[in-house]
């Protein structure tokens, strides 16, 4: 049941899609859908809003994930997120790290469905781009069918129509977010059963999706996939995508994709950037071929020294090849 336009998208994960992991992903690949990280509805409220809504214009198609569990405050930050010029709001349903459940939100929220739906509907009132939710597949004990189905039922009834299902269940004790990405398995079933009985939503499957081949058969049963850890350590892997699913013919090779990247690293410099920060994102870009190792080596030992600039990128590049 592959859809015409594949919805194929970069999952959101903090501290690694920042803004300049984005930039550099959408070099890679145009037509993705990327997320940001989960951005509170409380540091949009208390913090500085217009730096964390910030991005460039070359990040569409651009989700903003939020994360939080007052209605009418993450209505007005979908608000925000929206002006600002996002693509789509998201809400995080489905993380389990103690800083979010302390918080009352992220995959926690999965017990309260309908205040999940409650924040849906305030958030839909607000804006006219797509309010969709990134969830598991259960919390803790709370992890059956009927569970799951219940949970969709009560958000979809709210006018939710695109769910992102994590494929495996959330401990909130006795795991950290870490060892919850291994355990407990992934239920894939689970997610395409959700698919089979709601077919009028819009179902995409996240959770150790990392081929071609996962992709591929992803897609005979849901309709699109979303990749995280496997985007991040070997980004290259856009570009298959790009040419089977978006049929782009013009995919940039390596070298070019560094060339493309430098001038917005050099800006970034100019804004007080430290090299670092940005090329902590490009370490697996060769990723699985020859010369990965220098590359990764080269530029963990320059990026970090004084004064370094888009010269130790240029030098990686010369020193790895094509």
């Amino acid at each position: 049941m592959q859809p015409a336009t594949p919805l194929i998208s970069v999952a959101p994960m903090m501290d690694w899609t920042d803004r300049h992991d984005r930039y550099f992903l959408r070099l890679i690949s145009p037509h993705v859908r990327l997320y940001t990280e989960m951005v509170t509805a409380a540091a949009m409220k208390y913090g500085d809003a217009d730096y964390l809504l910030q991005f460039h214009p070359l990040e569409h198609p651009l989700a903003l994930q939020l994360g939080g569990s007052e209605p009418a405050l993450l209505a007005e930050c979908a608000q925000r997120g929206e002006e600002a010029g996002y693509d789509e709001i998201n809400l995080n349903v489905g993380c389990p790290s103690d800083r979010v459940q302390k918080g009352a939100f992220g995959a926690c929220l999965m017990l309260q469905a309908d205040l999940v739906a409650a924040c849906v509907f305030a958030m839909q009132n607000k804006v006219s781009i797509p309010v969709t939710v990134k969830c598991r597949i259960g919390v803790d004990d709370r992890d059956s069918f009927a569970f799951l189905q219940s949970f969709i039922e009560k958000v979809s009834a709210a006018g939710c129509r695109h769910f992102i299902i994590h494929a495996r269940k959330a401990w909130l004790k006795g795991l950290s977010p870490k060892q919850n990405r291994e355990v407990p398995p992934l239920d894939y079933g689970r997610v395409k059963a959700i698919k089979k009985l709601f077919p009028q939503l819009t179902i995409i499957m996240n959770g150790g999706i990392k081929t071609m081949a996962d992709i591929t058969a992803q897609l005979q049963v849901v309709d699109g996939v979303m990749i995280g850890r496997e985007a991040y350590s070997n980004p290259y892997l856009l570009t298959e995508i790009e040419s089977r699913y978006f049929n782009n013919k013009k995919v940039l090779k390596r070298s070019e994709v560094m060339m493309q990247f430098i001038p917005y690293v050099e800006a970034q410099l100019k804004r007080g950037v430290r090299l670092s920060a940005m090329t902590r994102h490009i370490l697996g870009l060769y990723h699985g071929v020859g010369g990965a190792r220098a590359w990764r080596r080269y530029l963990s030992e320059k990026a970090h020294l004084p004064l370094a600039n888009s010269e130790i990128i240029k030098n990686a590049v010369a020193l790895v090849g094509e």
